[in-house]
């Protein structure tokens, strides 16, 4: 877990795979596949979203974006506003 961006409105965190192992129905240790995703916590509303798989690769080419581009925090805060459409999850502390 990489905590990429935090502000007054949102939190956004890079959850990073961790290889691991289950067993197949023949017994055998198979890898399994390991995918990485990103949380955006909209603070305001007190809602998140997990993006994973195209979502999360989509989100991936905007951050490498960001990197090249050095955008304003109120670019980085209206691209993350148009993901709270998507926040449909309380953030529960667990």
């Amino acid at each position: 877990m990489n905590m990429l961006y935090d502000s007054d409105s949102f939190v956004v965190v890079h959850m990073q795979p961790v290889a691991d192992l289950h067993t197949a129905e023949d017994g055998s240790q198979q890898p399994q596949l390991a995918r990485h995703g990103f949380e955006i916590v909209d603070k305001r509303s007190g809602k998140e979203v997990y993006l994973d798989g195209s979502w999360a690769e989509m989100f991936q080419q905007q951050i490498l974006a960001w990197q090249l581009n050095a955008p304003t925090e109120q670019e980085v805060e209206d691209t993350l506003d148009g993901y709270v459409g998507l926040a449909q999850n309380p953030v529960v502390i667990h």
